[in-house]
């Protein structure tokens, strides 16, 4: 086996090259050039009819350039509406495009929203979130299913030529760097790439440290709103499924010493809550959230024992609250580096003990996994689960787990989430050839080289109670299981009913022996 070494040597070479072929690079100060500070609409008039133009997201998504853009389109008539002279924006979960840039008014922006502003240009979506689920199944919006990490190779291979990026900065510092803050992820690469880069620059953007900087004689325009307050993600509430989900997590997968990745939700943040008594996690993932902040300031979270840049809690972007942003400025424990690094498969195997914890829709009994849509309704995107759930499986040390948790039913229809086939349209975005562990509040099941009727039986043991009877009889029928398994099928059913009636059934949930992880023990 190669050294871990010279692979990551091997692979920083590789991503050099790769690299090679950017438009430009905007760490450097450009001679005899400063900040071009101007307005809204000063900023936008170099946008022509057919541009194709990157729009930061989630917390950074620059909404008084959306509602600028939007107006001018109205004003200028851009293009003819879904026309080769289309002006597109390609965007990862952004706020305010298209429909809310009516009802938002930058403080910069000498415009009042008065028009409609959804018809002047047309959004193609790379991820979907802040209400651009909607959009896309109502036909507004379009959509590109891909890997994050793809995004970035995308642009840097010109699959998509852009023509300008619109993103949110934190102010220049005395040298004159501006930060990208919470988004490096796809956001470089685009920067990078597009002849034309506008940003709306803010005070209340923290100052990241890592791949985030970009000289302000860079961009080629700015426009200064220190009332623009990035966006802040509305925190859940915890049930006990989520909290019961993240104690067998931390109980029975997660060893002192893990290098951990977890999403956005109420399982990853019960996770978190649950590991409070281990000790020195690291951290290499796609995005982070508020959960670490405690866990940082306790000592939990320590990177000290991580293979690839110990000591440096790395991810692409963060999206949480105020209090997450406020720890981020100019804080250099946290290194923010672009997906096609983060997320590449062959540097997630490189870390120790690599732990992957994502979430998802759907499970069938084979173990295909649907985290993207509800039926034909699609409500989201692929990310970087696959990246990552393959990533941890191949790992180095062997000792890589990669898990999916949810609870066992949908919040609101109290349909099982562990299901004998997806709903006609439901797409699959890990496949069962990925999938390992799968926790829901009533126990984990290892898939991994256990066959089909194998994987049934272990999912419908972690089903919910009210579902299981139901999972079985489909099971039958859509598997053919031989008569045994039916008469083994029915005799579980019988021990689990005359177990109902001779006794109480505990209150606590199932309890999983810390030393067997492997292994299920469902209490009634």
């Amino acid at each position: 086996m190669m050294p871990v070494l010279s692979r990551l040597v091997s692979l920083n070479s590789r991503r050099a090259q790769h690299q090679f072929h950017r438009l430009r690079e905007v760490s450097y100060p450009v001679h005899d050039k400063g900040p071009n500070i101007v307005s809204v609409r000063e900023a936008l008039k170099d946008i022509k009819s057919g541009s194709k133009i990157f729009v930061g997201g989630s917390a950074s998504s620059p909404t008084p350039l959306l509602v600028g853009l939007h107006v001018e389109a109205e004003r200028r008539d851009l293009r003819e509406y879904v026309s080769p002279s289309t002006t597109f924006i390609y965007t990862v979960p952004v706020h305010g495009v298209p429909r809310e840039a009516q009802r938002l008014k930058p403080s910069s922006s000498d415009y009042e929203i008065s028009v409609d502003c959804t018809g002047g240009v047309r959004s193609n979506a790379l991820f979907l979130g802040g209400g651009q689920n909607k959009d896309v199944n109502e036909g507004r919006v379009d959509f590109v299913p891909i890997f994050l990490t793809d995004v970035a190779k995308m642009f840097y291979r010109k699959r998509i030529p852009l023509d300008a990026a619109f993103v949110t900065v934190s102010p220049p510092d005395e040298r004159g760097f501006c930060s990208l803050g919470t988004s490096v992820d796809c956001v470089r690469s685009a920067v990078t790439m597009a002849p034309s880069l506008i940003g709306v620059m803010t005070k209340n953007m923290p100052r990241t440290h890592g791949e985030s900087l970009v000289h302000s004689s860079h961009f080629d325009a700015l426009v200064k709103d220190d009332s623009f307050q990035i966006y802040e993600r509305k925190m859940g509430q915890m049930g006990d499924a989520e909290k019961q989900i993240g104690k067998l997590i931390a109980n029975n997968l997660v060893d002192d010493g893990s290098t951990m990745q977890m999403g956005v939700g109420d399982v990853p943040d019960a996770t978190w809550a649950a590991l409070s008594n281990h000790k020195d996690l690291g951290i290499h993932t796609e995005m982070i959230s508020d959960g670490v902040v405690e866990l940082i300031n306790n000592n939990v979270i320590t990177n000290r024992l991580k293979t690839t840049m110990p000591g440096k809690v790395v991810t692409s972007f963060a999206y949480g609250t105020r209090m997450l942003y406020d720890f981020l400025d100019n804080n250099p424990l946290f290194h923010f580096a672009g997906v096609e690094w983060t997320n590449d498969p062959r540097v997630i195997a490189l870390q120790r003990q690599m732990i992957a914890i994502n979430s998802f829709v759907e499970i069938d009994i084979t173990g295909q996994i649907c985290s993207d849509s509800i039926g034909r309704r699609l409500l989201s995107g692929f990310g970087g689960q696959v990246d990552f759930i393959y990533g941890s499986s191949i790992s180095d040390d062997g000792l890589g787990k990669p898990i999916m948790a949810a609870p066992s039913t949908n919040k609101k229809s109290g349909e099982s989430k562990i299901v004998s086939q997806l709903k006609p349209g439901a797409g699959v975005v890990t496949s069962r050839a990925h999938v390992h562990y799968v926790v829901t509040e009533y126990g984990i099941a290892n898939l991994w080289g256990r066959n089909v009727r194998q994987r049934a039986f272990d999912l419908i043991r972690i089903a919910h109670p009210n579902h299981r009877e139901r999972l079985e009889k489909e099971t039958f029928e859509r598997l053919g299981v031989s008569i045994f398994i039916f008469l083994f099928l029915i005799m579980h059913a019988l021990k689990r009913l005359i177990f109902h009636l001779l006794f109480t059934p505990s209150v606590d949930l199932p309890v999983h022996k810390k030393d067997c992880p492997n292994k299920i023990t469902v209490e009634f």
